[in-house]
């Protein structure tokens, strides 16, 4: 029921997407945060999918933060198994094999990275169609640029310089959110006189 109301007026939904946003941009330093503007973010692109009756905004958004949630938890087993065994292996054989430990190092960074680029690829490709459809359906093109940000701050994360623009778009998708007008009702067709 809560759901449903939130979810039901423009005016809110607008709110609602501009603070999430904002939390995102936040949340990169202090995730907590970024957890409520996910949340904030699905809410209002609910509401905004019903408003214009455009099923793909929310649903393609849903698809991104699963993309990204699956992404987050298999970088966390990667890096807690890799660091159990990296431990275990110190305690357990430390004069077995010494050269090898670097390379299983650098492999499992590079297993933890690649997990992490995959789902965050994923997550910016659905998130971004979903930006599309409301640049769309809203007219407001600062949509379509919060998503190419979006595309292009996942590809780059693997040189780091990803996540300053995956704050950028952050920030972009919020002056959208906050820029956005009801849609325009067209005027009647002109009467002909006859």
């Amino acid at each position: 029921m809560l759901f449903y109301i939130m979810a039901s007026n423009l005016e809110s939904n607008r709110t609602l997407g501009g603070v999430g946003a904002i939390l995102l941009t936040i949340g990169s330093i202090f995730p907590p945060l970024a957890l409520v503007g996910i949340i904030l973010l699905l809410v209002a692109l609910k509401g905004l999918s019903e408003y214009y009756n455009e099923k793909d905004i929310f649903r393609d958004n849903l698809y991104g933060v699963i993309f990204g949630t699956v992404g987050i938890a298999i970088a966390i087993v990667l890096f807690v198994s890799f660091f159990f065994r990296a431990y275990m292996n110190r305690v357990i054989s430390p004069l077995v094999l010494p050269n090898i430990q670097p390379f299983r190092m650098f492999f499992g960074f590079i297993l933890i990275l690649g997990a992490i680029f995959v789902f965050f690829l994923l997550e910016s490709i659905f998130l971004r169609k979903s930006f599309d459809h409301l640049a769309a359906k809203t007219g407001e093109k600062m949509f379509g640029t919060a998503g190419l940000l979006l595309l292009i701050g996942a590809v780059l994360t693997v040189v780091l310089v990803g996540f300053i623009i995956l704050c950028a778009a952050w920030i972009v998708a919020a002056v959208a959110f906050f820029s956005m007008r009801p849609a325009q009702q067209l005027p009647p067709p002109p009467i002909s006189a006859q």
